[in-house]
C-alpha cells in the first residue's frame, strides 16, 4: 500500500467521522427529492443519482423521488410533430399532448430512474419502485384554472391549458407502507394525476415535490435543478432565506424568470410543515450529500 493510497483511506474514515452527526438529524426522516428534467443530465450523471440515493437509504433515511421530464418531454412532441405552447411556464396540454407527457413522464423517464437505483442497490436488495399519482389514488388533482391579462383592453381573461391539474389531496398510504417496509424500497413518482371523475392530469413536479413533502412531515425537500441555487443580484449564491425573506426576493425581483416558482414551491412547502426546502444545483456530483451531510450546504435553504 502506497503513502497516498493510505492517505486517502484515513481522509474518507475522516470523512464519515465527521458525517455522523447530521447523519443521526436524518435518520429515519423522510426526504423528497425532486428531480428535474434538465438536471437528469447524462447517463452517467443520472446514475450517480441512483447511487447518492440508494446511499441515503443505507444511511437510515426514506428518499421519495419524485422526477420531471419537460425537455424530454419536449423533445418527443417536436419527434411527433405537435408544437408545444406555454403559459406562465406551464405547457398548455391537449389530447394528443397528454398522451405523449404520460408515456415520457409514468413510462420512459420513470422506469428507467427505479431501474437504476434497484441496478445501485442490487447488492443490498435496494429496490426502486415506479409510481405515478394514479397508483392507488397517490394523487387527485383539479384542472388549473389561470387568468391572463389582455395588454391592450387589460381585462382579465381565462386561459385554457388543457389538462394540466394541481393536486387537491394526497393519498399517502401506498408510500407509507413502501417506507415503513421491512424492505427496501425507493418510491419514484411520475408527476401524472388523476380527477376526481377519472381524467388523466400533468402536473408540474416542483408542485407535486412539495404536495407529497406536505403530506409526508417530510425533514427536508431537495429540488434539483440545473443552476447552485437562489442568486443575488452580484451572481452570488444566497445560503439561506426565511419564507419571508423568500418572497421578497420575488417581490424586489432578485429571483427572475424559472426561479420563482421554485421558491413559490418552497414556500408553499415550508409552510406546510416540511422543515425546510433547499434548492441546488443536480448536476453536480454528490450535492444532496454535501448538503446533508456537511456542515457546509450545497444550494439555499429555505425555511419558516
Amino acid at each position: 500500500m502506497s503513502d497516498e493510497t493510505e492517505a486517502q483511506g484515513w481522509a474518507t474514515a475522516k470523512t464519515l467521522a465527521e458525517a455522523l452527526p447530521y447523519i443521526q438529524i436524518y435518520d429515519r426522516e423522510t426526504v423528497v427529492i425532486k428531480y428535474g428534467g434538465h438536471a437528469m443530465g447524462e447517463e452517467a450523471v443520472a446514475r450517480l443519482f441512483a447511487t447518492d440515493v440508494v446511499l441515503l437509504k443505507m444511511l437510515g433515511i426514506n428518499p421519495v423521488v419524485v422526477h420531471g421530464g419537460g425537455p424530454q418531454i419536449s423533445a418527443m412532441l417536436e419527434r411527433a410533430g405537435v408544437k408545444s405552447t406555454f403559459v406562465d411556464g406551464l405547457r398548455v396540454t391537449d389530447a394528443a399532448t397528454m398522451e405523449i407527457a404520460e408515456m415520457v413522464l409514468s413510462g420512459a423517464i420513470n422506469k428507467e430512474i427505479a431501474s437504476w437505483i434497484t441496478q445501485a442497490g442490487a447488492e443490498a436488495k435496494v429496490r426502486g419502485v415506479g409510481l405515478s399519482g394514479k397508483d392507488a389514488g397517490l394523487i387527485t388533482v383539479e384542472k388549473v384554472r389561470r387568468t391572463k391579462k389582455d395588454p391592450d383592453s387589460q381585462i382579465e381573461k381565462v386561459v385554457d391549458l388543457g389538462f394540466v391539474g394541481e393536486p387537491s389531496a394526497i393519498d399517502t398510504t401506498l408510500l407509507e407502507d413502501l417506507i415503513t417496509s421491512q424492505d427496501d424500497y425507493i418510491p419514484v413518482v411520475a408527476p401524472i394525476g388523476v380527477s376526481a371523475e377519472g381524467q388523466t392530469y400533468n402536473i408540474n413536479a416542483d408542485t407535486v415535490a412539495g404536495a407529497l413533502a406536505g403530506a409526508l412531515e417530510a425533514k427536508r425537500m431537495l429540488l434539483l435543478t440545473d443552476v447552485p441555487g437562489v442568486l443575488d443580484r452580484n451572481g452570488d449564491l444566497i445560503r439561506e432565506l426565511t419564507v419571508a425573506q423568500a418572497r421578497q426576493a420575488i417581490a424586489d425581483g432578485v429571483a427572475t424568470g424559472g426561479m420563482i416558482p421554485k421558491l413559490e414551491t418552497a414556500i408553499a412547502a415550508a409552510e406546510s410543515g416540511v422543515e425546510a426546502v433547499v434548492i441546488l444545483d443536480g448536476r453536480r456530483p454528490h450535492a444532496m450529500l454535501v448538503e446533508l451531510f456537511t456542515e457546509f450546504g450545497a444550494g439555499t435553504l429555505i425555511r419558516r
